[in-house]
């Protein structure tokens, strides 16, 4: 198949480039700097710009997977970091859907990437598909979002939004920041600990992407998180069980907003998410257990 893909350089685009490639399909990377990569060995890809007439591409595509957005890690969310989170998602897939409005063959699917963060902080309420969302910052940004995507459908194109929840995989998110503190003996919980955390391994992340281009009756909304969600406490305990390290110094919620202020939310709030449409519909996870999905990825 020939596919499309945003922010297919980043932490998870660079593992799904990786399979699609190891699968046969041909890949139209979108990037802000197609130079860089020109001396990638793959012949059946290529990098083109933002400023490039994406229409042409979609004449010649038969899906779109979108993940592109600025990192929600790492820094303050003050207003213009805000602004820029949510123009970066929202203005980049209003490009791509009006690129598919002006090409005269559409692709037949467009996977547009959403987050577990669409619900906000629900205790421990377990959260599949048709669970209410919330209204804070993050899940209004997944809202709209994943509101501009379902303009494709407008076009005859079937849309996807994967809910993704917290991936888990050395170099990247927010695993790699919790694994320093443990090698230095000084790791453990974040926040009070009761909170849950719906972690998914980057392998089955990737499968679970393009599961909708195999599988024609998944439409709109599907949470992408492993069947078993662990609250922080049991996540850290198994991190430290996992690397042999304590996992006894807590790092209390106050103190974590001291630091990030409101960017501390995707760890402090507790959001249980079930994946039911991929149950439903067979989705076969490599790692349902945190603790093997963890020794994959550390061991």
């Amino acid at each position: 198949m020939n596919i499309l893909i945003t922010g297919g350089t980043g932490f998870i685009g660079e593992e799904l480039r990786m399979l699609l490639l190891k699968r046969g399909h041909n890949l139209v990377i979108v990037t802000r700097n197609p130079a860089k990569y020109e001396n990638e060995s793959a012949k059946n890809q290529q990098f083109v710009s933002w400023d490039d007439d994406l229409s042409v591409h979609m004449n010649e595509v038969d899906a779109v997977i979108n993940l592109a957005g600025e990192s929600l890690f790492g820094q303050r969310w003050t207003d213009s970091v805000k602004k820029r989170i949510m123009n970066s998602r929202v203005e980049s897939t209003r490009t791509l859907v009006e690129a598919m409005r002006t090409a005269e063959n559409r692709p037949a699917v467009f996977i547009s990437a959403s987050a577990s963060g669409v619900y906000g902080d629900q205790g421990d309420k377990i959260l599949d598909e048709s669970a209410s969302e919330g209204d804070d910052f993050l899940a209004n940004v997944c809202k709209n979002w994943e509101a501009e995507s379902q303009k494709a459908e407008e076009l005859g194109v079937r849309v996807a939004n994967p809910r993704i929840g917290i991936v888990l995989e050395e170099g990247g998110g927010a695993l790699e920041k919790m694994l320093t503190p443990f090698r230095f003996f000084v790791g453990g919980p974040v926040g009070s600990g009761d909170q849950y955390m719906s972690w998914i391994h980057r392998s089955d992340l990737c499968r679970a992407l393009i599961f909708p281009i195999e599988h024609e009756e998944i439409s709109g909304a599907y949470n992408v998180c492993a069947p078993n969600p662990a609250t922080m406490s049991e996540f850290t305990e198994t991190l430290g069980n996992v690397m042999n390290r304590p996992s006894i110094f807590k790092v209390p919620e106050f103190a974590l907003k001291i630091a990030l202020g409101e960017s501390a939310k995707p760890v402090t709030d507790s959001i249980r998410m079930q994946p039911k449409k991929l149950q439903v519909y067979g989705f076969e996870f490599q790692f349902e257990e945190l603790e093997e999905a963890l020794a994959d990825i550390i061991g």
